[in-house]
C-alpha cells in the first residue's frame, strides 16, 4: 500500500527529521538512509517499523540538524592522533628515503584528526529523539494507508460479490448437467438408428453414473463458499490480511480451474470465464493490501 509520513523531534540543541514513504510490494522491504552519526541505530529503526508495517517497500530517510536548522558544525582537533600520524609518516618517509616532511594539509585529510560534535556523541543519546520522530512518521503513514485500505476493502467486496453470483449460477446449473447428458446420449442413439434402451437399462445407467461422478463439482463449490466466508472474516479483522487474501485468491483460482475442467456444460463454462476474469482482478488488487 502507498503512503507517506513525516515526523520531527527537537531536543538538547539538535533536531531529528524522519520521512517514510511506501509503495506496493508483496513482501516487506525496508531501505534506511541515515547520517553517519546515526548508523548504529538502523536495527532499532527497522524493528520499530516491523512492529507496525507488515508489507510493502518502505524508504526511510533520517536527517540530523542543529536546533537552529543547520547541521552540527562544531569540530574538535584530535591533537594526539595528529602527532601520531606525523611521527609515523616521517618514519615511513625516512625508511623509504623520501624528500620532504609531513604538511598540515596532509594531516587535516587524515581520518579522525578532525571530529564533528555528532561524531563525538554516543548514537544512543540520539535514540529518544529519533524514536519519537519515527513514531510520528509511522502514525502518519499508517493513517494514510488505512484510508487507502478502506477503499480497497470496498473494491474487493464488490469483486467477491460478482464471484458469489457466478458460483450461485454454477450451483443452480450443476444438477442439470447429468440430465442433459442423458438426453444427449439418447439423442445420439436415436440418430444412429439403434434400439432405444429402457429407462432401467443397466448400460445406460452405468454410463450416466460414471459421467455424473466424473463431472461432480460439489466439493469445489463447497470450498468456494468456505473461501468466501474466510474473506468476510478478513474484512472484519484488524490484523494485516494481505498474505491471507493472496493465499485465498490462489485457492479460489485452483477451484475455478477444476470446475472448468470437470463440468462439461456450456453454461457453466461461461460462468468459469467470468470467475477467472474477476479473480484475476481480485488477485491484482490484493497485492496492494497490508
Amino acid at each position: 500500500m502507498t503512503g507517506y509520513g513525516r515526523g520531527e523531534c527537537a531536543r538538547d540543541g539538535f533536531k531529528v527529521t524522519v520521512e517514510i514513504s511506501s509503495v506496493n510490494r508483496r513482501q516487506s522491504e525496508i531501505a534506511v538512509y541515515l547520517p553517519r552519526e546515526l548508523e548504529a541505530l538502523e536495527s532499532r529503526i527497522r524493528d520499530e517499523i516491523n512492529r507496525r508495517i507488515a508489507r510493502g517497500r518502505l524508504t526511510v530517510k533520517v536527517a540530523l540538524h542543529a536546533a537552529d536548522g543547520t547541521t552540527p558544525g562544531r569540530v574538535r582537533l584530535n591533537a594526539s592522533l595528529a602527532k601520531a600520524y606525523t611521527r609515523e609518516l616521517n618514519r615511513l618517509a625516512k625508511e623509504l628515503k623520501l624528500a620532504g616532511s609531513v604538511t598540515l594539509e596532509t594531516l587535516v585529510r587524515a581520518p579522525g584528526v578532525f571530529q564533528t560534535e555528532a561524531e563525538l556523541t554516543d548514537s544512543d543519546a540520539f535514540w529518544p529523539a529519533v524514536e519519537k520522530a519515527l513514531r510520528k512518521a509511522l502514525a502518519a503513514l499508517v493513517n494514510m494507508r488505512e484510508r487507502e485500505g478502506t477503499h480497497l476493502a470496498k473494491d474487493l467486496q464488490k469483486r467477491i460479490h460478482v464471484l458469489r453470483k457466478s458460483v450461485e449460477s454454477v450451483q443452480k446449473q450443476a444438477p442439470e448437467v447429468a440430465k442433459r447428458y442423458e438426453e444427449q446420449l439418447r439423442e445420439r442413439i436415436r440418430n444412429a438408428g439403434l434400439a432405444m434402451p429402457g429407462v432401467e437399462d443397466e448400460r445406460l445407467l452405468k454410463e450416466i453414473v460414471y459421467f455424473a461422478d466424473r463431472s461432480d463439482i460439489s466439493e469445489e463449490l463447497t470450498r468456494m463458499e468456505s473461501h468466501f466466508r474466510q474473506f468476510d472474516d478478513c474484512v472484519k479483522s484488524k490484523e494485516p490480511v494481505g498474505r491471507t487474501l493472496d493465499f485465498l485468491a490462489q485457492e479460489m483460482n485452483r477451484e475455478v480451474n477444476t470446475i472448468g475442467s470437470k463440468a462439461n456444460d456450456s453454461l457453466i463454462s461461461r460462468e468459469v470465464v467470468t470467475l477467472k476474469a474477476e479473480l484475476e482482478r481480485f488477485r491484482e488488487q490484493v497485492q496492494n493490501v497490508e
